[in-house]
């Protein structure tokens, strides 16, 4: 620990424990707990290191009259203190440990009814569970009782960490009894203090929380609900997590209150239930003995006759992905049954369904909550596409003609469904919420086998949501997504039709224009998406790009994509720049030569970059010089690529948005990458004389300076060297990685002659004083006439020359990079941007100054202290 945080503890200890105590920043104290186990963790004690903190929870445990959240943190405080053995030992020796987990102490006081008391209480008792001391102190002083209590709490949180607390007490007495009662390990008995008092103590704790929880599961009124559920989440999290034999034993305790549970058939509680019963399921093998009762339960909960609440049922099981063939073809089946009923296209079987079920389902269609029933099938759609033939009650492409007839009811066509229930017509006409989660079933069958005959009627479909004027912007994205997922599985489509093609071509035109910029942002992606599909056939045979074969090419996309540079909507115009730049992917792939449009494009980019107030647009157009870089087959030899480099990195330099900065790096990256290749490993055997080394080693040094200067020249390593001092970590991070790396790559080759120094120019003498900073040197450049970074064996490495446009600085490349402590940089930049102000040292001291300026209640507003969060 650091010494001088030692000293100033003591002083903290006595801020907090101060009569009626309180701190601005309740977060403080959990930062200063964090501390705390960051020290134990180090198998440091803690009492050992600060002595002081004994006399604070002494102090604060007698005194009781400080805020909730320092009692609250004296609680997790000594739970921390005596989750070791010796901790322990201390704590109960001196009286604290009785005092502070005594609720009625806390009740006396008039403290317990705050949630942050018992929060506090739960994970200080929590975090000391961790030996058998322990728990014979949490036995002896009847905490069970309050724990138990606590469970069904009237605050949530307090609720939730009673469940965990109540686990972890279980899983606790599981591992306890269970080394207890292995006779041959009689000396880890004794080095544990496993007596024969450890396992009545786990015995008893045991059986007294299954009999609480058997009694709380049993539902007498309405009331109660709250109650029960959240004891079946508990009972789900134990199930999970204890094994055999407390597994058994919980089951054969608690199994005949939740079938009780199963048979009231409450529909608020079909979900809990479920899921206690799933992982009932998921634990047991067949030879356990309560295993046929679960499944006895799950067959209940599979088979009611409430709609709603067997197809929650249903649908939980297939989230499960546990296996049973008859369970899951059942599952199958109900879930599909709404969309069997309201579309009237037979996807089951005559006898497959209870014919009950079915029409007590058609009668709850025909209500408002035909809403939710839909949905749930919707959404579970694909997860049926992923079950086994013979679970499946009829092949996937008719469920795509339902799901297709369903989308049409939605926009009011009932010609497809003239056998569908009538009465749930009103309702789903026009309701984007059935049609997007219909359009993401429509999106997860594209794969499903034997589909792509029904292409064209799918496309028609799709192209008649793009083309109706009552889409919903967020139903057209969805219907952008499902064109792009049936057009990327399709091998050929000579199946669309030119009068298909052409209402795609209108679509996409219309929408590019909608007045809402959310139709227009996904017109763009969709272009984008569209040009990244793989090729596919033609009527002729060939292979063509689905973007020539159903929109034409670049042709069309192009001019729509170049107009949308200019879009008011910033999110559209990083869209449509993403979009451009995904579509012009494969003729930089091939060195196509650039069209009139291209060279706009780029000079349009240029302008977006220096002028647009939005960052989106900026980083996005970052990203499309990256990516043209990235693809292009020969960078070097596209001239407007090479001319538009250096602008894009010197805007990146000066922009204020720290993620266009940190792509302009990536750029960078890649021009450093493509200057210095990874060199191919010398053959282990080759031998070369003297002089044959010494000119490799010349014409080695001649290329390396031949790049250097075609970085500078591109303004890589200017960049380079802005970045290294920018304000924002994560920029000046990668910036001195790569640094780095060039200068493993440059300086070990090259000597300090003067016929190889590589001159670099930097606009103005901030980077100096910025670097200065770095080294330590206040000296001001200008009283020296000239400057230098660096020491004098490595000669002049910065001059101060005069432009037009004023003072720059003049360094050489190589001297810098060996002036400079990158290493040690390195090490500064990694660590979190706050590590200095922000540390343990800090919060202390912010401690104790914001305790007093909360003691003088006469401080002018706006003079409180903050704390740091560290």
């Amino acid at each position: 620990m650091d010494h001088e945080c030692v000293l100033i503890l003591p002083r903290v200890c006595e801020v907090l424990a101060a009569s009626g105590s309180s701190l601005p920043d309740d977060t403080s104290l959990e930062k200063l707990l964090d501390w705390f186990t960051t020290i134990t963790q180090t198998g440091v004690s803690l009492l050992e290191a600060c002595p002081c903190l004994l006399d604070f929870l002494s102090n604060v445990a007698f005194n009781s009259t400080s805020g909730p959240s320092i009692l609250s943190f004296t609680l997790k405080l000594a739970g921390l203190i005596g989750a070791s053995e010796d901790g322990f030992k201390v704590l109960e020796e001196c009286s604290v440990l009785g005092l502070v987990f005594d609720p009625r102490h806390w009740q006396e006081a008039g403290l317990w009814e705050d949630p942050c008391l018992r929060i506090g209480w739960i994970q200080g008792l929590k975090t000391i569970l961790q030996h058998s001391k322990a728990l014979r102190f949490f036995v002896q002083a009847g905490l069970i009782e309050p724990l138990l209590h606590l469970q069904t709490d009237s605050s949530l949180f307090v609720a939730s960490a009673a469940n965990q607390m109540l686990a972890h007490v279980l899983l606790l007495c599981e591992s306890l009894s269970s080394v207890g009662c292995n006779g041959t390990k009689e000396r880890d008995l004794e080095q544990n203090s496993l007596s024969m008092e450890t396992n009545q103590n786990c015995s008893g704790v045991i059986t007294k929380a299954l009999e609480y929880l058997n009694k709380c599961l049993v539902l007498k009124e309405t009331s109660q609900l709250s109650q029960s559920q959240q004891i079946l989440k508990l009972l789900t999290q134990l199930l999970v997590q204890v094994r055999t034999p407390l597994l058994d034993k919980l089951l054969l305790t608690v199994i005949d209150s939740v079938e009780e549970l199963v048979t009231k058939s409450c529909s608020q509680l079909t979900l809990p239930l479920m899921d206690v019963v799933l992982a009932a399921n998921s634990r047991l093998s067949d030879d356990h003995d309560p295993k046929q009762r679960i499944g006895r339960l799950l067959s209940l909960m599979l088979n009611r006759n409430n709609p709603v609440d067997v197809i929650q049922a249903a649908a939980a099981w297939l989230r499960s992905r546990q296996y049973d063939p008859v369970h899951t073809a059942h599952c199958a089946r109900v879930l599909l049954l709404p969309l069997d009923i309201v579309t009237g296209i037979s996807l089951l079987d005559e006898n497959s369904t209870a014919e009950e079920l079915r029409i007590l389902m058609t009668e709850q269609l025909k209500s408002k909550t035909c809403f939710s029933m839909i949905c749930v099938c919707l959404t579970n759609i694909p997860q049926i596409t992923l079950l086994a033939p013979d679970c499946l009650p009829c092949p996937q492409r008719r469920i795509v003609s339902a799901v297709l007839s369903l989308l049409k009811l939605c926009c009011g066509d009932t010609s497809s469904s003239s056998a569908g229930c009538v009465g749930v017509f009103r309702f789903v006409t026009g309701s984007s919420k059935v049609q997007k989660c219909s359009m993401e079933a429509l999106s997860a069958l594209s794969k499903s086998p034997e589909v792509e005959i029904l292409l064209p009627e799918v496309f028609k479909l799709l192209t008649e949501y793009l083309n109706s004027p009552s889409s919903d912007p967020s139903v057209l994205q969805k219907s952008y997504q499902a064109l792009i997922n049936w057009i990327g599985v399709c091998t050929d489509l000579s199946c669309i039709t030119g009068l298909l093609r052409e209402d795609l071509i209108q679509a996409v035109r219309k929408r590019a224009c909608d007045m809402r910029w959310e139709a227009r942002d996904s017109t763009v992606e969709f272009l984008g998406h569209l040009a990244e599909v793989q090729s596919c056939r033609t009527s002729a045979g060939e292979e063509r790009e689905p973007s020539n074969s159903l929109l034409g090419g670049c042709s069309f996309t192009v001019p729509l994509l170049k107009e949308a540079l200019q879009d008011l909507e910033s999110y559209v115009r990083a869209s449509s720049i993403s979009a451009l730049g995904q579509t012009l992917t494969f003729s930089w792939q091939q060195g196509a030569a650039l069209t009139q449009d291209q060279v706009e494009i780029v000079t349009r980019l240029q302008e977006i970059l220096s002028q647009d107030s939005e960052g989106f647009a900026r980083r996005a157009v970052v990203k499309y010089f990256i990516a043209w870089f990235s693809s292009c087959s020969s960078p070097t030899s596209c001239s407007l690529l090479v001319q538009s480099v250096p602008t894009v990195l010197s805007q990146g330099v000066a922009d204020l948005d720290w993620e266009v900065k940190l792509h302009t790096l990536e750029l960078a990256e890649l021009l450093l990458d493509q200057a210095f290749p990874n060199p191919a490993p010398p053959h282990p055997y080759a031998v070369m004389s003297h002089q044959s080394h010494r000119i490799h080693t010349q014409d080695k040094e001649s290329e390396l300076l031949s790049s250097l200067n075609s970085l500078v020249d591109r303004g890589v390593i200017s960049a380079l060297f802005c970045f290294l001092v920018d304000c924002d970590r994560p920029v000046a991070l990668k910036a001195c990685q790569l640094l780095l790396k060039l200068r493993h790559t440059v300086c070990p080759l090259m000597v300090s002659a003067a016929d190889t120094r590589v001159p670099c120019e930097l606009p103005g003498w901030s980077w100096v004083h910025e670097i200065r900073k770095i080294q330590g040197v206040n000296k001001d450049p200008h009283t020296q006439g000239g400057s230098h970074i660096g020491s004098e064996a490595h000669g002049e490495a910065v001059e101060e020359s005069t432009s037009a446009e004023g003072d720059s600085v003049c360094l050489c490349v190589c001297e810098v990079l060996r002036s400079l402590d990158l290493d040690e940089r390195l090490s500064i930049l990694t660590q979190s941007s706050d590590h200095i102000y922000n540390s343990p040292l800090s919060l202390l001291q912010d401690i104790i100054t914001a305790s007093t300026a909360n003691s003088h209640p006469n401080s002018e507003p706006g003079q409180e202290v903050i704390v740091d969060c560290y």
